[in-house]
């Protein structure tokens, strides 16, 4: 590799762009791949002014750092700020939403010196970076102002001072729910003088994490006003569809919301790369991993900065060795590839953030830790090996790359899932709208009730308080009866000697976790798994792994809440067979749109794990099976579910058990691109299919490939007064908004179903579409298509 190919030319960068896309046309055409590259044009600055009533010292400040001017949506925001609106500020990457709180927060504190503020983000490297962003204004002022990070790390020895002396406390949700609130007494002066809460990354708050966000602040909001303050509220957030919703349902106060973008960018090439079919009948593609190391290879070494997103720590490590093997060709080239993910120690983190910055990285392997805003420079090409999930996160991860001059290039790579399928077949949905809302509920009576006994905790509740939408009283006399509470003198008291926050995971809706002990040597604890996953992950015989590790499991103890698992090495994971009974309590709304009914409402859910597959690598072909029985788990939460008309279904010109198959195809289908409209990771949703007349559920589709046999003669009997039912139930007991979501886009659901079965060039069914066609049944495809369209008709 010679000299030059480190990144010290700029001036010829955009032909290196042009001539790198150039390869990679060229390589989809050889191959057969799918390619389709559309060109964003660049975007000129629309500027604004720096606002009259901001103090002189923090303007010259601020242009001692190199910024002479504000871009339009910035002054808009100081100004709204300054007027004591509650905003949410909804612009891309890169385009300085930073200042839009930094600006009002430093001039109120400069004006007056008392007023607090506190900054809330979702993870640690985002605080230290945003601190690093404070420090460089506030050191060309002369004041002392004093702004702290105060998380897990910090030493407990600075905490008393960062108590009484912080005029900017940057910190993160988790420590506001245990650290800050419950110990209010020693943040009075926080407390009594807070002017402002900044909740950064709005859109990364959504499902339990955001509904618990939301309690949270109507727990702030309680100890402000027992101190007498009433803070102002900050909020910026990743294009979503409902920004202003998700922010005014999270504070609970009006918010004003500011989202045109005065921020100038560069020319970008957006591309969509899918891989070629290999196995026409089977519809399996060319591995995307190996794609994404051809791909970023010929970035790299077209002397490109490029960052890869992954979306698995075992992944990130895999392609950091294959682009190490491709790149690093001797001692001089060690270091320009690199990998970034959680388990890394900060100081190593902390390392690779500076070097990409500088330039002394050429390429760099990252988990989902680099998409929110860290400072890493501006990169050249970002790749992602796979679909994250959302339209936002992947305009956040094509955002890391980007400058306000001169071209550059985003690049996705997509699976063989369903949804990766729909996005790189349909680029036009991806650029036009963004469907997706941010959903939250913070009136899921498990979430609520835990933060009604940290709030009792914090402060007695006055008789005829309110928190929430809920009655509060009802919760009040409950947690009364279980001795939690006191009542005397028209006020409830916390007695009890437990410390309720520490009880709460606000990743979840329960914190009963299960540790996994690895008792190969030594007994260690190696990871920790949620109750509801370690049902399927932890069973005994199961093949759990960590960071590439496979380890087997030995023993389930639900009494110790422990899973004693043994290293192993084999060709196989395991996966679980759950059986699911859904039962209807109560139907909320339903509508008829063309030949379909959609509904959505109250559903108790029965699940037990009874078996598992095990399944090859690579091949992906099940090589042996076992039986369970574990315990049964039952949760009330809504779903939303279509029902196809009784005499639609019998008058399809299939079979009993094709028509049966068919719609089990569909149920796959709707699980696996229901994350498109939700903004939610297709595991926070359970599917199943059910039998409007009896209102409640068939056997999973799982457990009939594994008795299908004996099951043809029940199957045929669903010809008869079966009346189909497909549910998407939100796995969160009580629900956080999901099946609402669905409900509202109901038609477009359908319809993108049908749009990736015709894209889909399997012959039979596929993981693109309806599933393999091992399972749904040779017909499944046709059949599913067939009533998908007739739904529509």
């Amino acid at each position: 590799m010679d000299d030059n190919f480190y990144l010290s030319e700029e001036s010829d960068k955009d032909s290196r762009i042009i001539e790198a896309l150039d390869k990679i046309e060229f390589l989809a055409k050889s191959e057969n791949s799918s390619i389709n590259i559309k060109e964003i044009s660049s975007r000129e600055p629309k500027y604004g002014e720096f606002p009259e009533f901001l103090n002189p010292d923090l303007i010259e400040a601020i242009r001692k750092i190199g910024i002479n001017s504000l871009f339009s949506h910035q002054e808009k925001a100081i100004k709204h700020i300054n007027d004591g609106k509650n905003v949410v500020i909804v612009t891309p990457t890169a385009s300085g939403k930073t200042l839009c709180y930094n600006i009002p927060v430093l001039n109120s504190i400069i004006n007056e010196i008392s007023p607090r503020a506190f900054y809330l983000f979702p993870t640690k490297a985002l605080s230290q970076d945003q601190r690093a962003e404070l420090d460089e204004i506030t050191n060309n002022l002369n004041l002392d102002i004093k702004i702290f990070t105060y998380d897990g790390d910090t030493p407990q020895d600075a905490r008393k001072a960062i108590r009484t002396q912080g005029h900017i406390i940057i910190t993160n949700p988790d420590m506001l729910h245990t650290g800050i609130l419950p110990h209010h007494t020693k943040w009075i002066k926080t407390f009594e003088n807070l002017r402002y809460v900044v909740i950064d990354e709005l859109h990364h708050y959504k499902g339990v994490f955001g509904s618990h966000l939301a309690n949270i602040i109507r727990r702030l909001k309680r100890i402000c006003k027992f101190y007498g303050s009433k803070p102002q509220y900050i909020l910026s957030s990743a294009t979503i569809s409902n920004p202003k919703e998700l922010a005014e349902k999270m504070i609970e106060e009006e918010v004003t919301l500011i989202d045109e973008n005065g921020a100038p960018s560069g020319e970008k090439y957006f591309v969509f790369f899918n891989p070629p079919v290999v196995n026409r009948s089977l519809g399996i593609r060319k591995s995307y991993v190996n794609e994404t190391r051809n791909l970023s290879t010929i970035f790299i070494k077209n002397k490109l900065q490029t960052i890869i997103f992954t979306q698995t720590r075992l992944l990130t490590e895999v392609l950091v060795n294959y682009l190490k093997e491709g790149i690093e060709k001797g001692i001089k080239d060690e270091g320009l590839i690199r990998g970034y993910r959680g388990g890394y120690l900060p100081l190593k983190r902390r390392e690779i953030e500076k070097d990409l910055r500088e330039g002394k990285i050429l390429g760099v392997v990252s988990t989902n830790a680099l998409e929110l805003g860290i400072d890493i420079g501006s990169l050249d090409v970002s790749v992602l090996a796979g679909y994250p999930g959302t339209i936002s996160s992947t305009w956040q991860r094509a955002g890391r790359a980007g400058r306000r001059k001169g071209k550059s290039v985003a690049i996705l790579v997509a699976s063989s899932s369903p949804l990766d399928q729909f996005i790189v077949n349909n680029p036009d949905y991806f650029f036009e709208k963004n469907p997706e809302k941010g959903l939250i509920n913070p009136d899921n009576l498990s979430i609520l009730l835990s933060h009604i006994k940290c709030a009792a905790f914090e402060l007695p509740f006055e008789k005829r308080e309110k928190f929430g939408n809920e009655n509060l009283e009802e919760f009040l006399k409950f947690l009364e009866e279980d001795k939690f509470l006191h009542y005397t003198d028209d006020k409830w008291f916390w007695i009890s000697e437990s410390y309720p926050a520490d009880a709460i995971s606000l990743r979840s809706v329960t914190s009963d976790n299960f540790v996994v002990v690895d008792i190969t040597g030594r007994p260690k604890v190696i990871a920790e798994v949620d109750y509801t996953s370690a049902l399927e992950a932890l069973h005994e015989k199961a093949i759990y792994m960590v960071e590439g590790e496979q380890y087997y499991v030995e023993k389930l103890d639900f009494n110790e809440r422990k899973a004693m698992v043994k290293k192993v090495n084999v060709d196989y994971f395991t996966d679980a067979i759950t059986y699911t009974n859904l039962k209807i309590l109560d139907v909320f709304q339903r509508k008829k749109e063309f030949n379909s009914y959609a509904s959505e409402g109250e559903v108790h859910v029965q699940s037990q794990v009874v078996g598992f597959k095990k399944i090859k690598f690579h091949t992906m072909e099940s090589v042996g099976a076992g039986e369970l029985s574990l315990p049964e788990q039952e949760i009330h939460t809504s779903s939303y579910w279509v029902t196809i008309p009784k005499d639609l279904y019998q008058n399809l010109p299939f079979k009993p058990d094709e028509k049966v198959s068919g719609i089990f195809g569909i149920s796959y289908l709707f699980h696996h691109i229901a994350p498109l409209f939700l903004m939610c990771d297709w595991k926070d949703l359970g599917v199943t299919v059910g039998d409007n007349s009896t209102g409640q559920s068939l056997p999973n589709r799982n457990v009939i490939e594994k008795r299908m046999r004996t099951m043809r003669s029940e199957v045929a009997a669903y010809s008869g007064e079966f009346e189909p039912n497909i549910f998407v139930w939100d796995n969160y007991p009580g629900g956080v908004g999901f099946s609402q979501g669905l409900y509202d886009c109901h038609e477009e659901l359908i319809k993108s179903s049908i749009d990736i079965i015709n894209s889909c060039p399997c012959y039979e069914g596929c993981p693109s579409c309806i599933g393999p066609s091992k399972e749904t049944g040779k017909l499944a495809k046709k059949v599913a298509l067939y009533i998908l369209n007739k739904l529509l008709s």
